[in-house]
């Protein structure tokens, strides 16, 4: 019995150690359903184009940058749409505010916003095409082991997801529904 009880035990503690030091994206503007707020402006939508409050913690060992996503993946017959692609974020920084995708207004950031699937850099938000089936909208942030992606806000988001991708360490999720 008392073999059984310290097995439990470094199982039940090896579990919350785990969970505890797990890479995680939280935010408080975005739950199961996007909103009229995440949804984009113009081409049929008429939502207010405002990118959510994101932050994230327990960073992983050797993380050096951040970057930050929101894709599609139901766009296009599946091929997927990249609406916002935020990189070189300092490792001093655990969160974006809300609406830091506007890139209209001034940011104590300093992080490049690159050009989304629809050419323009900042937060292009949700417009699925209206009687689709809800479509499923990532935000992700990675944990990059690489200061800087040598990249520009011209970069197109392909290439820039590509880069991510060699230099990610760890990568946190939100997935949100919207449909019209």
């Amino acid at each position: 019995m008392h073999l059984l009880s310290f097995l439990t035990g470094i199982i039940l503690s090896n579990t919350a150690f785990v969970a505890a030091g797990e890479f995680t994206l939280h935010s408080n503007d975005l739950s199961d359903q996007l909103t009229k707020t995440q949804e984009f402006s113009g081409s049929g939508c008429n939502g207010l184009n405002i990118s959510p409050e994101l932050y994230w913690d327990n960073v992983p060992k050797g993380t050096k940058s951040f970057a930050v996503t929101l894709y599609d993946i139901d766009a296009r017959a599946g091929k997927g749409w990249w609406h916002w692609v935020v990189f070189d974020i300092p490792t001093s920084v655990s969160s974006l505010p809300t609406d830091f995708g506007n890139i209209t207004k001034p940011h104590m950031i300093n992080a490049i916003q690159s050009i989304n699937n629809s050419g323009k850099t900042g937060y292009h938000g949700a417009c699925p095409p209206e009687g689709d089936k809800p479509h499923r909208y990532v935000f992700s942030v990675y944990a990059l082991n690489v200061d800087h992606l040598d990249l520009d806000k011209n970069t197109v988001p392909d290439i820039v997801g590509h880069m991510i991708n060699i230099h990610t360490i760890k990568k946190a999720t939100i997935v949100s529904y919207y449909g019209r």
